[in-house]
């Protein structure tokens, strides 16, 4: 069965626009998704980039232009100002590797809920009612927001390390087994036609 690894942070809002398009093109080919939920600064930053409160504003500026395109094309609402980012993405990533490892729910659903809570409904992530919420939304155990967090940080840890000697640099990024790179949600088309073997 081939595999895709998924490198994404949940104060990405392009990993929000993503929709749950990755998991429907994973059911398409037969392919496993690994969920790798990372510290997203921290990436930037080994490899690289910078955070975006310090970016050149010709970026910034773009950013504000090509994020409402984003949600356009990809039919979702996006708050370009929530109001708590960037939070803690901490305590919503341990949430998702502690479901991915019980499984018993929907880990697309999941992940795009707490998207949502951020980039749409303005609520903060880092709070743990919140998550809650969330896993409870995508069919999981509510107490796994608090369950396994020593085992969780040191898997989010790992993830970074993965990340780095994986190639990525941002976010979303999915890699698969043959060690193809995709950057960005405008990217899963390609994805796609690369495991159908169109690319």
């Amino acid at each position: 069965m081939p595999h895709i690894d998924y490198y994404f942070s949940t104060l990405s809002p392009y990993a929000y626009l993503a929709g749950t398009r990755l998991e429907k093109i994973a059911v398409k080919h037969g392919a496993q998704i690994n969920y790798k939920p990372l510290d997203l600064p921290a990436l930037f930053l080994r490899t690289g980039g910078q955070l975006p409160k310090d970016r050149h504003p010709n970026r910034m500026s773009y950013r504000a232009q090509e994020l409402p395109r984003q949600a356009k094309k990809s039919g979702l609402p996006l708050n370009m100002k929530p109001a708590h980012w960037p939070m803690n993405a901490a305590p919503s990533c341990y949430a998702i590797i502690a479901a991915s490892n019980a499984g018993g729910g929907d880990m697309g659903k999941l992940i795009h809920a707490i998207g949502r809570s951020i980039w749409v409904d303005d609520k903060d992530v880092s709070q743990d009612d919140i998550v809650r919420d969330c896993l409870s939304e995508a069919g999981f155990d509510p107490a796994l927001a608090d369950k396994d967090m020593l085992t969780s940080a040191e898997t989010y840890a790992g993830n970074l390390e993965e990340a780095v000697n994986a190639g990525a640099f941002g976010a979303p990024f999915y890699v698969t087994d043959t060690d193809q790179r995709f950057w960005g949600q405008d990217r899963l088309d390609d994805l796609d036609a690369y495991l159908s073997g169109d690319l």
